[in-house]
Formats: C-alpha cells, structure tokens, sequence
C-alpha cells in the first residue's frame, strides 16, 4: 500500500498530469451534457431525401427573400441597423417553418408591417420537407408532440389555470377572450378564433413578429396546452348576452351604446317632435 501511495505521489508530479487530468474533466463535462442537454430540433420526417426535397422548394419559393442558404438577405439601412430584406432563418427551427407556412403567412404576399394569415400555398408534406431542411441547418425549437396538442382532455380546473396563464401573459395584445387588437406602427394582434392548436402552441413557441417567445423555462409544454385549452373554450362559448359586438370589449360596447342605443332615442325622439307640432293653418 505504501509502495502505491508512492507511486501514485511521484506519477502526480509528472509533466503530462495536469493534461490528463485537464482531458478527464473535459470529458465528463462532455458527457454530463450531453445527458442532459435539450435535442436538437428536427421536423417530423428528417430522412436525406425529405432535407433535400425541402431544399429545392426552398429555393423556389424562399431563397429570393431569405438568402439561397437561408442566411437572410440585407438591405440598405441607417446607422447601425443595415436593415433586412428577409431574415435569417438559421435556428428557427422546425416550429417557426410550420408555422409561419402552415398558417399561409409565408410566403409573403407582399412587403407590410406584419404577415397576414391567408390561404396556404403549400401541401402538408412540402411544409414538412422544407421544415426539416431549415431544421437540418441549426438547432431550433421543434414542432410540439400531439400530447400538448391534446387540449380536449383538460379538465376545467386545468383550462382555468390556462385563462390564468392568458391573462397574465397575452390579454393585453390578443383580448381577454383572443379576439385580437390593434398594435402600434401598422401591426395588430391577430384573432386566436379558429387557429389550430399546433399553431398556437409554435406561436408561443417561436415568438412571430412581434409576439414574445415563451420558452419551456417560462410557460412549460403542460401550461402551453392549459392556455390551448382556455383558447378553444373561449372560441366556442355561446353569447349569453345577445349580440357580443365581436368582443372586443368596452370600447367596442360603448360604441354600440353611443351609436345604436343613443343616436337611436335622439332619432326617435326629433320624429316626436316634429309630428307632435304639426299644425294646421285656419282659412282666412
């Protein structure tokens, strides 16, 4: 025991310890990372042929705005912002892709302040294909499993804590009931009525426009689908009260009032008036 106590003291004081020693950390910090690091993000189908399928229809359809290697392209600016004609795609991910495709907002019809959602110009498979090419290029958030897709298996006590969530976090762009609103500078925030679960989720995902991102460490995957939840039953909830003005809220009830009900009584009130002083004049 002594002669390896020893052995072990005069080994420690040899030129190439500190290397080894530098090379084993290395390693386990390599290897504890790799544990427990997030994956990469890929699209559904990730073989050779669906990355390269989606290549060709990226540059087709994409590359005329977002650079042939989707490295975005530059436009003359001011100052320090040299401005972007289209941006970069590298690490958006597969989310971003479907998303931004699956809800026909690219491509861009034309240059605004912010895309509209129209009628998508691509089948499901090729928005898959060009997915997985902008995914192939970096790492990037992935499009959401059909387990937080799953809103109709919520409780109520669950799709309460969503409405939570909602208020906190979306009220004050999209409405309390996702009815949308005006923004500043031309952009809005878009009605929430109708929009597939998926999309929701890679909006909170991915942060389009103007939106925030809401990464798992601030809303996690279940929270993602308890405000899903919360959308869908704010979506079909009957109009208890008659007429909801499209629920916009007060403004829009005010206006309704001041229109409707009041400029309606003033209407009213002048055909009173005009009738009930009529008069006839008397033959001379």
């Amino acid at each position: 025991m002594r002669f390896s106590v020893r052995t072990l003291s005069t080994r420690r004081r040899h030129p190439l310890a500190g290397l080894l020693v530098l090379a084993v950390g290395l390693l386990i910090t390599g290897g504890l990372y790799a544990a427990v690091a997030p994956k990469a993000a890929t699209a559904e189908t990730t073989s050779i042929d669906d990355i390269e399928a989606g290549r060709q229809l990226f540059l087709v359809g994409c590359a005329s705005c977002h650079g042939v290697n989707a490295q975005g392209v530059a436009t003359e600016g001011t100052g320090d912002n040299p401005g972007n004609y289209g941006p970069s795609l590298i690490g958006v991910g597969a989310a971003s892709v479907d998303f931004q495709m699956g809800t026909g907002r690219m491509p861009m019809a034309q240059t605004a302040p912010q895309a509209p959602r129209k009628k998508v110009e691509y089948s499901e498979e090729e928005i898959s294909q060009v997915a997985a090419y902008v995914a192939s290029l970096a790492p990037g958030p992935q499009i959401p499993d059909e387990r937080y897709l799953d809103y109709e298996s919520l409780s109520d006590e669950e799709i309460a804590q969503g409405g939570e969530f909602f208020r906190t976090n979306c009220t004050a762009c999209h409405n309390s009931v996702g009815a949308g609103g005006a923004l500043p500078n031309g952009r809005y925030a878009p009605s929430l009525h109708g929009v597939e679960a998926k999309h929701i989720y890679e909006a909170m995902q991915t942060g389009p426009q103007q939106m925030p991102v809401f990464s798992d460490d601030v809303i996690t995957p279940e929270e993602k689908l308890a405000v899903i939840g919360y959308v869908r039953a704010m979506s079909t909830e009957p109009d208890y009260g008659g007429f909801s003005g499209g629920n916009f809220g007060p403004v829009s009830d005010g206006v309704f009032v001041w229109v409707l009900g009041i400029g309606g009584l003033v209407g009213f009130a002048t055909w009173i008036g005009w009738h009930g002083t009529r008069t006839k004049k008397k033959r001379a």
